[in-house]
């Protein structure tokens, strides 16, 4: 099992970075969103340095899905300044473009927040929370990703897995790192892409393959784990909106994104 830092590693080149994704950070076949964001924001942050090393905001488009393997990453400076920096990059393999990203790279701290108008959600403790397995008997494909990253889910979300969706439209629960490596800027974009997609919980199966997803990331992250809920608006039109929310051991929230999804009701 590779390490987070690991399986997002990239390596300068003339023309960008490459990357090799790893199949291990997947749903099924193919690469966790979440996962191939953070490549990409490796990348930028490997172009941006010391001057703007997080990102805080990044808006991805998924173009095609890659395979696990050599992929490169093609970054462009869009415009510096002191505080932030805007990056525009794209995850290519075989020369064909798989997702496109505009990133805010900028510096995050742990200070308090002036103002908060979202406290921590009431979920029940860790050790009551079901913890997901990668492959349980009787589904339709392995869910790799829970072998790197821990889920422990509320079980009022999961009435889905007794044929009881509770159809609320909202999934919670504690995500960990498996490798016991603490979460940081990077990583959060994996935890604001979790598992399962809520359109289970809404009575609706299969997968929910992500078209765009935009994460802001807000500070850095305490140790610990993270308390995560995550809720639909509607599903209309074969697609489907997503709001997840992240909130640190401290009780802080760090992270926030919407996606947009596909599925098939």
């Amino acid at each position: 099992m590779h390490s987070f830092t690991e399986a997002t590693a990239v390596q300068p080149t003339a023309d960008g970075f490459r990357a090799d994704l790893d199949p291990q950070w997947a749903v099924g076949d193919k690469l966790h969103g979440g996962y191939l964001m953070a490549v990409v924001a490796r990348a930028v942050a490997g172009a941006a340095g010391d001057a703007h090393p997080h990102p805080i905001a990044m808006t991805t488009t998924f173009l095609r899905p890659p395979q696990p393997g050599e992929a490169t990453v093609a970054v462009e400076l869009l415009r510096a300044g002191r505080s932030t920096a805007q990056y525009r990059a794209r995850l290519l393999q075989g020369g064909e473009p798989c997702a496109e990203s505009l990133v805010t790279q900028g510096v995050l701290d742990d200070a308090a927040p002036w103002w908060t108008g979202l406290p921590a959600p009431e979920l029940p403790a860790e050790d009551e929370c079901l913890h997901l397995p990668s492959n349980p008997p009787g589904a339709a494909f392995p869910v790799h990703l829970l072998d790197v990253v821990e889920h422990r889910l509320d079980p009022a979300g999961l009435g889905f897995a007794m044929g009881r969706p509770s159809k609320d439209g909202l999934v919670g629960g504690h995500l960990r790192l498996a490798d016991g490596t603490d979460w940081d800027p990077l990583s959060l974009l994996v935890a604001l892409d979790p598992s399962p997609p809520v359109s289970l919980a809404l009575g609706i199966q299969g997968w929910a393959p992500t078209i765009s997803l935009t994460a802001y990331v807000r500070r850095l992250p305490a140790p610990g784990p993270l308390r995560m809920t995550m809720r639909s608006a509607q599903v209309t039109g074969g697609r489907m909106d997503e709001t997840a929310l992240l909130w640190d051991a401290k009780g802080a929230l760090v992270a926030q994104a919407v996606q947009l999804a596909a599925v098939r009701p």
